[in-house]
């Protein structure tokens, strides 16, 4: 192989590699969004879990050796796993209580998470820390890498599947994409999701048969919670290692639009989330060179805007041929003599 070659299938690496760890918070909380809009219960409050499960991971990692002392030091990754996770589900499950016991709208009581989430970080990070911007002050623990040996004979290999600096990636990273897997199966190859989503498509019909409606919808929001919880706790300890206010920065939002634009099906929320994270590489890219900082970050939502235009435009194209199959099927077929009327 030509020294060019080797040099390109490298750079081609090193992309693909920061696209996978861009991708993989916005892969992991557009799957629960997933589960949650499959289930009947669509849950605009992603953003704000991701948020909670962040900074309750990282408080949660750093006091852990307090509260734990003498204790080994998987247990401080371990205790802000669990305690992102419990926060996140905690705030799913808000949005549960309001939407399904006191009747409030799902897009109402979605965005209210996501303002309290925002000020409640804040707030508690400032009585924490004295520091509005970041727990820089405090050090928490990072989740497990996951590097996998035997490559270091194929540079462009190791580069893609243990990052350009080739220590391996965040073990979420793999999770994100397994958890996909593992989601396709379940929706469609297990009674629970026939069930999850013949609650999703008539909640009335599928009480009527005998499902626990209300229960399943609060399963499946308690599921949204604890994949968008991975999704921030690998921005806080695995993409970084602290919490920053805001820190999320929209990607519960383009969570939300990779369900919708991937046709509601886990592989399609993938790639839709792929190409949202790609577009984050794009615009870390671009501010390497001298573009001004506004133009950088009007990147991401800018390919969010057209990708969800030309999905829109493509689907009302096909729902037209759709209807216009229909409409020649009808005309084509043989018209019933009205009663009374004998053919020959």
């Amino acid at each position: 192989m030509s020294l060019e070659s080797t040099s390109f299938a490298l750079v081609a690496a090193t992309l693909v590699a920061a696209l996978l760890r861009a991708a993989a918070p916005i892969i992991l909380a557009a799957l629960g969004g997933l589960i949650a809009e499959l289930a009947g219960v669509v849950n605009v409050a992603l953003e704000g879990l991701m948020l909670l499960a962040a900074f309750f991971g990282v408080i949660g990692s750093a006091y852990a050796l307090q509260w734990f002392p003498g204790a080994a030091p998987w247990v401080a990754p371990l205790a802000g796993l669990l305690a992102g996770l419990v926060a996140a589900v905690l705030g799913a499950l808000l949005l549960a209580v309001f939407h399904l016991e006191f009747g409030a709208d799902l897009i109402v009581a979605g965005i209210g998470i996501n303002l309290l989430a925002a000020g409640l970080t804040v707030f508690l990070m400032v009585t924490l820390t004295g520091d509005k911007g970041s727990t820089a002050a405090l050090a928490s623990a990072v989740l497990p890498v996951l590097h996998l040996p035997g490559l270091a004979g194929w540079p462009a290999l190791d580069t893609l599947l243990n990052g350009d600096g080739r220590g391996g990636h965040p073990l979420l990273v793999w999770v994100a994409f397994g958890a996909a897997a593992l989601l396709s199966f379940l929706l469609y190859r297990t009674r629970l999701g026939l069930r999850l989503r013949a609650v999703g498509e008539n909640p009335v019909a599928a009480r009527a048969g005998g499902l626990p409606a209300k229960r399943l919808q609060y399963l499946a929001l308690a599921a949204s919670g604890v994949l968008a919880g991975l999704g921030g706790l690998y921005l806080a300890m695995g993409y970084l290692t602290l919490f920053q206010a805001e820190m999320s920065a929209g990607r519960g939002f383009l969570a939300l639009a990779a369900v919708f634009m991937g046709g509601r099906r886990p592989l399609g929320t993938v790639l839709a989330a792929l190409l949202f994270g790609a577009s984050s590489v794009l615009a870390t890219q671009l501010a390497l060179f001298d573009i001004p900082s506004q133009v950088v970050y009007m990147v991401p939502p800018l390919v969010t805007i057209v990708a969800l235009v030309v999905f829109s435009q493509r689907r009302a194209a096909a729902q037209r041929r759709l209807a216009a199959a229909s409409l020649h099927q009808w005309r084509a077929a043989p018209q019933a003599a009205p009663q009374g009327e004998t053919t020959s």
